[in-house]
């Protein structure tokens, strides 16, 4: 109760933030994004290099934004780096300086447009009998007079019945979307449309193109948001039909009618995220089977703030839509947006529950919704004052009728977190019967890379959510970088690395039960498109985290590239994660599988405990350098027949994404376990005896500590330098003690000589006589530097002790000149054995 208050207080006492920003011209001026330390106020930062200070970067914590006359220079980088040049010269003395504060600085880009995945259909209609009556009676109950109603078979499906949302039984229980309110990303949204006009939330929404309130479609081409709004809000009236949701507020937020700066779009990502609980986006990087983009550090940041604090600390919901490329070969896992674990990613099915050309399949879709295909479309609002269409189609059109159910489902129970919202579609999504991937979950789920967990129904997941039990946090476990360093074989071979996680583990990162997993990844390569990846869990089950790629020929491989996999929920995270990396071509391109880091979240043990996951930053993957964990690496070639193992690249066809194999069966069964040679070598191969021992810097006998080459290279390196260093410290005290022992025999006695010399004999001493060394009080016999500080030992100024070598001249010179004090002193008649010897040794021995 107390934490709702505050958020509550938090939500009054803070107004917009991107419309209190003055409109931004690029044109004419620079803008950056700073995070700042709380302690710095932005008035000062601003003061110090004289930028303007525009204002708080929406809603994400102490991030500014700053403006200057338009120039080539990164002027608060370059800043930052002449500040800490001349600390390191001492050109100035240290005293804090507002730049000290800077955390993160990004100057704003403007990005190209992004994509509408919009689709053109071929627009067909048929009907049946009984299941027209039967809407005709659910019409009348429900009073719904909207002309377009009939044709909306994604609502209920006359034609096919039974394929579609399965909402209309939801409406007769008087569940409509009250009190939800979806946002469109989009080009705009036609608030004065009569389909619209009355669900119109003006709050909520913002033009970030124009940088005006309202997002007005401006464009020819900008009814793309129009049409995904009607989907969801379209009002019950006589104008057009209704949306999934049509007693719910649609705001619009207009980003897609031009370049638009990281800036705005973090700003849009995340916009009146109190007021707004649902964000569409049917847009995405081009779904052309070679683009391979992600969103930077700051949008991350934005879309991490809005499902931490959103809709009162319950979390912003984000649907994307999962892209229109499959027919080039193009996955959803190549996008940033769609593999992110804070999106709903939906893909695309058609009015006969087939898969259509154009929906993109990958391991991080969790469910499918219905679009253009099979002859139809989607049947929905469009820009004007009573204008409608039946054309609108692509993964565009699945992505908000989600949203659409999902604004239902937070009318019946508002407290559901982003996450309560995810298990509960994996928990409800419907399984059809299409031929597809089909493998049973450690949960006993169905999923699909093509189809996710199913197509979502309407009726079940709000039936479910009455009495859904809410998931306790997010917890999280980051495993260190496993260094792999080894090259790809070509064909049906893949190079597998094994990475096992223990129970010790999950209770320290307090995670019990998995959700989402990631994998960030380095391969270089000369062709991107002849790779794919599969991760295999403990359980035995398989996610295709990239699949090759006709068309996409980048040489770079990939770079610190996340994939994600939902196809893990429910799981145990507890045991051996085995990453298989292939290259499917046999051809003149080849690479090397660098390294790879595990990332698991789900929820935690202890919610008392547990907290908030930290915000990113732009070095989250920079300790590529750090000591790896021990892992397993091997060559292997995985049976095609093996009910747990990744199919071989020859076993594919040329489009992964449109595969359509028999249902198999549970994979969790049989675990899998790579061949015998993974434990008994960390880095053997089966096939080639040489090559187990490719990675090993010394023989066998000695260990890799699981790392490459390099870094045994330092390890031995260092062992052996402190090794020497040792040895030579010890020859030093041995040395040392022969020649006071040589020179002083009474050393050995165990109490102070008595100094009876006369004042002539005082000076001998100070100047080099036979009283210079050794004579010591009781207990200084072995202290080697009796004397001596360590400015005389250590010297930078003394050549004969410069390193070890220097440590060894040193003491051949004291022994040399040992030798000829001796001869001096019997030439002079002084017995070794005569007190006379020590006489001054009050004045240099006892110090």
């Amino acid at each position: 109760m107390r934490s709702s208050l505050l958020w509550q207080l938090l939500a009054v006492a803070s107004l917009s933030a991107a419309k209190s920003l003055p409109p931004r011209n690029y044109a004419t001026h620079d803008y950056y994004a700073i995070h700042l330390s709380p302690s710095t106020s932005p008035a000062e930062l601003a003061e110090s290099l004289g930028l303007a200070y525009e204002g708080a970067l929406g809603e994400i914590q102490d991030h500014h934004v700053f403006k200057t006359i338009k120039q080539d220079a990164d002027v608060v980088q370059d800043a930052v780096e002449e500040l800490k040049r001349r600390r390191r010269k001492r050109d100035v003395p240290f005293e804090l300086h507002p730049l000290d504060a800077v955390r993160y600085t990004k100057k704003a880009k403007l990005k190209p447009r992004m994509w509408k995945r919009n689709v053109p259909p071929l627009v067909q209609r048929a009907e049946g009998g009984d299941a027209v009556t039967q809407q005709r009676e659910i019409a009348n109950n429900l009073q719904i007079k909207d002309p377009e109603f009939n044709g909306q078979w994604h609502l209920f499906n006359t034609a096919t019945p039974g394929n579609d949302l399965n909402v209309t039984g939801v409406w007769l229980q008087g569940i409509t979307g009250k009190n939800s309110t979806v946002c469109i990303i989009d080009d705009g949204l036609d608030m004065d449309s009569e389909d619209l006009k009355d669900n119109y939330f003006a709050k909520g929404s913002y033009d970030f193109n124009d940088h005006v309130d309202e997002p007005k479609p401006r464009l020819s081409d900008d009814r793309h948001g129009t049409r995904c709004a009607g989907e969801v809000s379209a009002g019950k009236n006589n104008v057009c039909g209704v949306g999934v949701a049509y007693e719910s507020r649609i705001s619009g937020v207009r980003i897609l009618s031009g370049e638009i700066s990281d800036i705005d779009e973090a700003l849009a990502l995340d916009y009146e995220l109190q007021e707004n609980d649902i964000y569409s986006c049917s847009w995405g990087p081009p779904d052309d089977g070679k683009t391979m983009l992600a969103p930077d550090a700051l949008l991350e940041k934005a879309m991490i703030t809005a499902v931490q604090t959103g809709r009162g600390g319950k979390g912003s919901i984000y649907v994307f839509a999962a892209g229109n490329g499959a027919a080039s070969d193009d996955n959803c896992n190549f996008d940033g947006y769609t593999n992110s674990i804070y999106s709903v990613t939906v893909g695309a099915i058609d009015n006969k529950n087939n898969h259509p050309y154009y929906s993109e399949a990958c391991s991080a879709q969790l469910v499918v919704s219905y679009s253009s295909g099979g002859g139809d479309a989607i049947h929905t609002t469009d820009v004007g004052v009573n204008k409608c269409t039946n054309g609108h189609g692509g993964t565009s059109a699945a992505g908000p009728l989600v949203a659409g159910v999902y604004a239902l489902v937070l009318e019946v129970r508002p407290e559901l977190s982003w996450r309560d919202i995810q298990w509960l579609t994996v928990m409800t999504a419907l399984p059809f019967d299409q031929p597809s991937d089909w493998t049973t979950t450690k949960i006993g789920k169905s999923f699909s890379h093509q189809f996710g967990y199913g197509k979502m129904d309407a009726g079940a997941i709000v039936e479910a959510a009455k009495t859904w039990e809410l998931v306790k946090p997010q917890a999280w476990y980051w495993s260190p970088w496993m260094h792999v360093k080894q090259k790809i074989p070509q064909g049906d071979k893949g190079l597998a690395s094994v990475f096992e996680i223990t129970e010790e583990e999950m209770r320290t990162a307090n995670l019990e039960r998995l959700e989402h997993v990631t994998v960030t990844m380095n391969v270089e390569h000369t062709r991107r498109g002849d790779l794919s990846v599969e991760l295999i869990s403990p359980s035995g089950m398989t996610s295709h985290l990239s699949v090759t790629r006709r068309d996409d020929d980048f040489r770079g491989g990939y770079s610190d590239w996340t994939f994600m996999t939902v196809a893990h929920f429910g799981e145990s995270p507890i045991g051996k994660w085995t990453i298989v990396v292939k290259d499917t071509k046999v051809n003149e391109h080849d690479g090397t599988f660098t390294d790879w880091k595990l990332r698991l979240w789900g929820e935690c043990i202890d919610p008392s405990t547990q907290k908030l996951r930290p915000m990113p930053t732009e070095h989250d993957d920079d300790d590529h350098d750090a000591i790896a964990a021990p892992h397993h690496t091997v060559s292997v070639s995985v049976p095609s027949d093996s009910p747990t193992a990744a199919p071989n690249p020859s076993d594919l066809p040329t489009r992964p994404v449109n595969q359509k194999p028999t249902p198999q069966g549970p994979s969790s069964t049989a675990p899998f376990e790579p061949p015998t040679q993974v434990t008994s070598a960390p880095t053997s191969s089966p096939t080639s005896p040489s090559d187990q021992e490719h990675d090993h810097f010394l023989p066998h006998p000695f260990p890799t500590f699981g790392v490459s080459k390099r870094t045994q290279v330092w390890i031995y390196g260092s062992l052996a330098l402190i090794l020497c260093f040792v040895v030579s410290l010890g020859c030093y005290f041995y040395l040392a003690r022969r020649k006071r022992l040589r020179n002083n025999p009474r050393d050995d006695y165990e109490f102070e000589v008595l100094d009876d010399r006369g004042e002539d004999d005082e000076g001998a001493a100070l100047t080099g006589g036979p009283g210079r060394r050794g004579r010591r009080r009781a207990g200084e016999l072995y202290d080697a530097f009796a004397g001596e500080s360590d400015e005389d030992v250590f010297s930078d100024d003394d050549e004969h002790v410069a390193g070890v070598g220097g440590v060894y001249r040193d003491m051949d010179e004291k022994d040399q000149g040992a030798e000829e004090f001796d001869e001096k002193a019997h030439l002079r008649g002084r017995g070794s054995g005569s007190l006379s010897d020590f006489e001054g040794s009050g004045s240099s021995g006892a110090r």
